[in-house]
């Protein structure tokens, strides 16, 4: 680790684990908290849950288990830059989708349907969920006991509600302060990764065309320069060779638009951070460029007829189930039935967030579909 910053977070001045525990022998808090993720339940199941196109739709469009590897390694470059804590950045970046739904955004909006009159669904408190509570792993606590500053990068969004109920990590919300620059860091390495693979892998599945992107203006400059410097490019090498452009220019002007707030704000140390406004941002062009960029997602990507039916079968799946479960819960795995009998609904909702993408279409199956007898 390079020389940090003195407003960077240390891990030797972390606020602490839920339970305490010795300090770590070989690695830093940030490092444990790290590793701990990687090797969780959650984290794996990740890679069969769906960024944009289902799981079983190809076999080389992102899940939420490489986007997650995606944004930790723009995040850790970013920190590099920023001489912020690296180790922070990624444990953060590989946490922030564990609480997500299968079926992507889809099953999430489902969800919260499902859940809106108990206390809704939100997948970024979901993920607090997973690390403080749902995974069973360790002899002496629930959840993986992360640093406090794991679990405040983790929470990105967070009611006024709900805030005033999970105590210290909520405190921010209500007093209005931001949290660490690592956390910032994370949150936009999040938005440069979905942006430019969500490009990327709508070309690939033919859903959106060069044609249409040419038309985007971070997408045409990079486009016009790779054409100028190998005018015999064709095909998934000129797509790569411009997305990489896209996200080089998107790190580089968050590096120097973030540099300038930070010179400019002079904190001189974390607490004085906090206190401060958003630190992490991309330039006034950059960002309205970040804004067409998504528009044109949304518009000609997320709102494909193609991806709409699937959305559409996805949010079925996730209300039939959620109804069916809550119910009878005696139609869940035990643990989820024991933990019904205080708050039924919750229990479902962790169960159905759980599911990967296919676990939760075969579940749908054997639910609701009748094989044919043999005679």
């Amino acid at each position: 680790m390079s020389v940090l910053a003195p407003y960077a977070a240390h891990p030797e001045h972390t606020q602490g684990r839920q339970h305490p525990e010795a300090a770590p022998e070989g690695r830093n808090e940030f490092q444990r908290d790290r590793d701990r993720i990687i090797h969780s339940t959650a984290f794996r199941r990740l890679e069969y849950k769906t960024q944009v196109f289902v799981n079983h739709e190809g076999d080389l469009f992102r899940t939420r288990l490489t986007h997650s590897i995606e944004v930790a390694q723009i995040g850790r470059s970013i920190a590099r830059n920023l001489a912020l804590h690296e180790d922070l950045v990624e444990a953060i970046a590989l946490a922030h989708d564990l609480g997500h739904t299968p079926f992507g955004h889809a099953g999430q909006d489902a969800l919260n349907e499902c859940m809106r009159e108990h206390g809704g669904f939100e997948h970024n408190l979901q993920s607090l969920r997973v690390v403080d509570f749902l995974e069973q792993r360790y002899a002496e606590f629930d959840g993986l006991n992360l640093t406090f500053e794991v679990r405040e990068g983790i929470l990105k969004h967070c009611s006024m509600q709900n805030a005033r109920q999970l105590g210290q990590i909520g405190e921010r919300f209500l007093d209005k302060r931001q949290p660490s620059l690592e956390a910032q860091v994370a949150n936009l390495a999040d938005e440069i990764a979905y942006n430019n693979h969500d490009v990327d892998d709508g070309l690939r599945s033919g859903l959106i065309t060069l044609e249409q992107l040419a038309r985007i203006s971070i997408f045409s400059r990079h486009l016009f320069e790779v054409r100028a410097r190998y005018p015999k490019l064709e095909g998934r090498r000129l797509i790569h060779e411009t997305v990489r452009r896209m996200i080089n220019s998107q790190v580089c002007d968050l590096c120097a638009q973030s540099g300038k707030n930070i010179v400019a704000a002079n904190p001189a140390d974390l607490a004085e951070v906090r206190r401060a406004g958003t630190l992490i941002a991309f330039s006034a062009e950059m960002q309205q460029e970040q804004l067409e960029l998504k528009q044109f997602l949304r518009q000609h990507l997320y709102r494909h007829y193609r991806v709409k039916r699937m959305s559409s079968k996805a949010q079925r799946i996730i209300r039939e189930l959620f109804a069916a479960f809550h119910a009878d819960p005696l139609l869940m795995p035990d643990e989820f039935q024991t933990r019904a009998r205080e708050e039924p609904a919750r229990a479902v909702a962790d169960y159905i967030a759980g599911m990967t993408d296919r676990y939760a279409i075969r579940e749908y199956r054997r639910l609701f579909t009748v094989d044919e007898l043999p005679l």
